[in-house]
């Protein structure tokens, strides 16, 4: 296990950043994104990888960006390292699987989150209001109920270390403006209604989800990663029980792991290797079932 990449150094190619999970290389006209084996959360990148996760990762995304692609155009050239510039070529081996070629979009400033199920950030506040995000939900919903529509719940995208906001669709308008608005709201519950429906005939409910868009020559596009266990939350559909806290196929793995510690953020902890193993083979788990693959 012990082949994990915490992080890349491509020097022949410039950095343009570091995210919590990819690397991201700029290649004048397109960008390289490579999805390392880091792990983050609760917005903390753990110091712990997680062995052949950004391959995970990765093909997933790829799997997704294919599926959907009817509805939405996506940010994908290649992913196959033989078609990658010539530059990249002696990088072969560590891009393998974990990479991609992808075109140079402008990303927008939010995060668009659909949740189908009430969970996490959403229960809290609805606990408190009543509402997520401006949204009114009937009263007394239990922790993992589905909801009677899918909801639409933006937030900001925030830098590395600092934590997501959640703001009101009224909020995002603002930000992006009152048509960009309403087609990433469209778009966004489309993808999840789609992929949702697919995934429950794999055994999997994708409880709650967010997706990142950019703009790439005049139209709006899908950027980043889609639908992975990094981020969504996916549920085994045959043991999906509301009222209480759910099995799941994603990172809600090791943030019940960090909960159960008392941890300091500026200090994160090493992540024991039995959390280490089980967390990649959940990962794993969600790959098989949703694409049919493995590595």
């Amino acid at each position: 296990m012990s082949n994990a990449v915490l992080e890349t150094n491509l020097e022949k190619v410039s950095l343009l950043k570091r995210g919590k999970v990819r690397d991201i290389y700029d290649l004048g006209d397109k960008l390289l994104i490579v999805a390392t084996d880091r792990i983050s959360a609760f917005d903390v990148v753990l110091p712990t990888p997680i062995p052949d996760k950004g391959k995970i990762l990765t093909l997933m995304s790829l799997f997704w960006f294919d599926f959907l692609k009817d509805l939405v155009d996506n940010h994908l050239i290649t992913a196959n390292v033989e078609e990658y510039p010539e530059v990249l070529k002696e990088y072969k081996e560590i891009l393998a699987q974990r990479s991609m070629l992808v075109k140079k979009a402008k990303v927008l400033p939010v995060e668009c989150i659909v949740r189908g199920y009430i969970t996490g950030s959403a229960m809290k506040e609805y606990q408190q209001t009543g509402q997520v995000c401006g949204i009114p939900l009937p009263p007394g919903l239990k922790e993992a109920d589905k909801l009677p529509e899918p909801i639409f719940t933006p937030s900001t995208k925030a830098e590395l270390g600092e934590h997501d906001v959640n703001i009101t669709y009224e909020e995002m308008e603002r930000l992006v403006g009152s048509e960009v608005a309403q087609f990433l709201k469209e778009v966004s519950l489309k993808i999840y209604k789609k992929a949702s429906e697919y995934a429950e005939t794999k055994g999997i409910i994708i409880a709650d989800t967010k997706f990142e868009f950019g703009v790439y020559e005049d139209k709006i596009i899908l950027v980043d990663e889609v639908l992975t266990p990094d981020s969504s939350r996916f549920w085994p559909k045959d043991e999906y029980q509301p009222g209480k806290p759910q099995k799941s196929f994603d990172k809600q793995f090791i943030r019940d792991w960090l909960k159960s510690i008392s941890w300091d953020p500026q200090h994160p902890p090493t992540i024991p290797e039995e959390i280490v193993l089980k967390t990649r083979e959940k990962y794993l788990e969600a790959l098989y079932r949703l694409t049919g693959k493995t590595l």
